[in-house]
């Protein structure tokens, strides 16, 4: 791959993305859909039959439930051949933690096991590590979890205070502290251990097998939601460690933890498609049964709304996080022929986007709460009873707006993400940014149209784009370095670039979906995008302005005031019959059917 083609994260705020460089479900090949069914087929079979029994957290069930999912090849998807996985691509990964996101409590003991559990030491550990305990791992054998918030530690994970000192004879990490909230914590066999080594100002990384004298683990936390997940208190009491099992180097492991963090919230997106769809499934079920006042409910506009909207925003949730997948499978694929150390040099790429990472995360979780809220609400007085599966749905999805970093530390990251990338030259922010208030001092009015439905959704997703840029580059001029404590400003203008890299998601997938299946097949798609980008740009609108009035003013409030106004500007679009028309496909179906 040629340098200049490769995209780099956050580059959609500067440059326009072909078709060709996203990756929509639709091109999914026979054998990423052959491990899909095999997904789907585990969760019928093995996960939903026992879904209470997993809630109650039967001794034993879900480490048999990882160790099954280990003998069908379910964790070893992307690791090495060599390392007794199957070698699978980043979209083949995201595609089946798509289709297990819809498992509860499975999904996330899964997820934690292929990613957080394994990922570090695939990535950052030397021969040795990875020889001995990946191929156990991806087999099942062994199970993995991953140790890094403390009691005092949460959001700020380096203010961590877990300490490691070396023995006198140099042959052991000592290791003393406390770690919270660890996923698999009840039965994990090696754990990614993250404390920093004297008086380090940085976190190390340590591998630490289960049976290490000194490990103490508290009883199970009693949580809200994802109940049937293990989830303990753990702690380090005088634990010696083998000097060799420490992970990458010294004072590496802040970096190794953000990098797998980065991983772990672009997966997230994809696990929260698989419990929207599985929620809109139940929700639309249940409005084709359910009757009042002598009709069945679904037939009733305001829960058509609820359904399309459901749907709009799951299928807009998709549409990005394959295209950011897509995007990654290629920086992997470039950083690894570019280095001689593929672990190192593939989470470089996740580094690289730690914009969309971010965005994905914080849409995808809100995307899904909105689904699961609104499928309870479809369900009435029985959404509220533990008897119905949207019950449980609705507590599980609330964690994901906390895992992985809370949504207002990933916005404040995106921004903070995209800033750096302006200030160091790798996007031209504030060139184009003053190119845009040049246009808007020109305006008389908001641009005429564009001729042409996808030519008018770029120009309204360009103006979208410019519209941020002038938000990006009068804040920065205003508040220079003490922009960091403007966390409402930096909030809502991640809320405006989060929403600006969904819609054009949507409408590029419409684009490649059309050369693929011509308009006829698309109308449908075609509702999906007008809603969401008129949406879109309301919503844009509405989070500019309130930066905007925050500190702006004289010249710059009045620029700014002129360029919302005009590129939020879009036509008009009868949301009611649009929504209808997916609704009605979707009642007709019976099933989430996009």
């Amino acid at each position: 791959m040629e340098e200049k083609k490769l995209i780099t994260g956050g580059e959609f705020l500067v440059k326009e993305t072909s078709p060709a460089d996203v990756f929509i479900p639709e091109e999914l090949d026979e054998e990423q859909r052959m491990i899909g069914e095999t997904c789907k087929d585990f969760l019928e079979t093995e996960v939903f039959p026992v879904a209470d029994r997993i809630d109650a957290q039967e001794e034993g069930l879900m480490r048999s439930l990882l160790e099954k999912s280990g003998e069908l090849g379910l964790l070893g998807i992307t690791i090495p051949e060599e390392y007794e996985g199957f070698g699978q691509s980043f979209i083949t990964n995201m595609y089946s933690s798509e289709i297990l996101g819809a498992g509860y409590s499975y999904a996330v003991a899964y997820s934690c096991h292929t990613g957080i559990g394994t990922l570090p030491i695939l990535y950052y550990g030397n021969e040795e590590q990875r020889a001995k305990y990946i191929p156990k791992l991806a087999t099942g054998e062994l199970i993995g979890a991953y140790c890094l918030t403390e009691p005092g530690a949460g959001s700020d994970a380096n203010s961590g205070t877990t300490k490691a000192v070396l023995s006198e004879d140099g042959k052991h990490y000592v290791i003393n502290g406390a770690k919270m909230w660890i996923t698999n914590g009840g039965f994990a066999d090696v754990m990614t251990v993250f404390a920093k080594i004297d008086n380090d100002r940085v976190l190390s990384a340590f591998i630490l097998d289960r049976d290490f004298e000194g490990i103490i683990f508290n009883p199970e936390e009693k949580k809200m939601g994802i109940k049937g997940s293990s989830t303990r208190q753990i702690f380090f009491n005088d634990v010696k460690v083998p000097v060799e099992n420490m992970l990458g180097k010294r004072g590496e492991g802040f970096r190794i933890a953000l990098n797998i963090l980065h991983m772990g919230r672009i997966k997230l997106g994809a696990n929260v498609i698989g419990s929207a769809k599985k929620a809109i499934d139940q929700s639309v079920q249940y409005a084709n049964e359910r009757k009042q006042f002598n009709c069945l409910i679904s037939q009733f506009g305001a829960i058509k709304y609820k359904l399309a909207e459901q749907v709009i925003r799951t299928f807009a949730t998709e549409c990005s996080v394959y295209r950011a997948s897509k995007a990654l499978d290629d920086a992997i694929a470039y950083y690894v022929a570019k280095g001689d150390d593929k672990g190192r040099n593939t989470m470089e790429a996740f580094n690289h986007f730690a914009v969309e990472a971010a965005a994905m995360k914080v849409f995808a979780s809100e995307a899904l709460d909105y689904v699961a809220d609104e499928g309870v609400q479809i369900h009435g007085g029985m959404g509220f009873s533990a008897e119905m599966m949207i019950e449980k749905g609705y507590r599980d999805s609330r964690i994901n707006r906390i895992f992985e970093g809370t949504n207002e530390i990933n916005r404040l990251l995106l921004v903070d993400s995209v800033l750096k990338k302006g200030a160091r030259g790798v996007l031209p922010i504030m060139e184009l940014a003053g190119e845009a208030f040049e246009e808007v001092k020109k305006m008389n009015g908001a641009p005429a149209p564009a001729e042409g439905w996808f030519e008018e959704k770029d120009q309204y997703v360009a103006n979208l784009k410019k519209v941020v840029l002038m938000l990006l580059k009068s804040a920065s001029d205003k508040f220079n370095r003490t922009l960091v404590q403007e966390q409402e400003i930096l909030s809502n203008i991640s809320d405006c670039i989060i929403q600006v890299y969904v819609a054009e998601s949507v409408v590029l997938r419409l684009k490649k979906m059309e050369s693929m299946k011509g308009e006829e097949e698309t109308k449908l798609y075609r509702d999906m995008a007008d809603v969401f980008v008129y949406d879109a740009a309301a919503r844009i609108a509405k989070f500019a302005r309130d930066t905007t009035y925050s500190f702006a003013n004289g010249e710059v409030l009045d620029l700014l005031e002129k360029g919302i106004s005009n590129f939020t500007s879009v036509a008009g679009v009868n949301v009611k019959e649009a929504r209808r028309r997916i609704a009605d496909q979707l009642i007709e179906e019976n099933k989430y059917c996009f």
